[in-house]
């Protein structure tokens, strides 16, 4: 299958047996057994039971190859190091999130803010103006 046919299928449809993994991602398919059963890849199970690997599985397998000989970490340390990216990634998805309800926040905030401000004088005299937006509720220029 070529790396074109590839980067079109949705990165986690389960479509690879364990020996074209094994190929795309330079491993021996007992290894991916192995990782399977530690946890390392949680690969899905076809009908018959046979594991299914999608192009997710397969970059962090090429991932687990690269630490474990590239860099040298032990497993223990492998799968410590997959749970604190899948942390991060957790976490980015929150924060982004978190921005966009913040931002949308803010815009109605503003919208309701520039709302209608009656003044008046001591003479009696009745002003029209608009009340502005306080200084920690005003989106920063970008």
């Amino acid at each position: 299958m070529s790396t074109q046919a590839v980067q079109i299928i949705d990165k986690d449809a389960p479509i690879f047996t364990i020996s074209v993994a094994a190929s795309l991602s330079g491993m021996h398919p007992q290894t991916l057994r192995t990782y399977d059963r530690l946890g390392l890849v949680q690969p899905r199970r076809a009908r018959g039971g046979g594991r299914r690997y999608s192009r997710r599985d397969i970059a962090r397998l090429r991932l687990i190859q690269s630490l474990s000989q590239d860099e040298g970490i032990n497993l223990n340390g492998i799968s410590r190091i997959l749970d604190l990216e899948q942390t991060i990634e957790l976490l980015q998805d929150q924060v982004e999130l978190l921005s966009r309800q913040l931002s949308e926040a803010r815009m109605a905030l503003r919208a309701s803010a520039q709302g209608r401000v009656f003044t008046a004088e001591a003479s009696g005299a009745v002003h029209l103006g608009r009340r502005p937006l306080p200084r920690r509720l005003q989106l920063p220029m970008r």
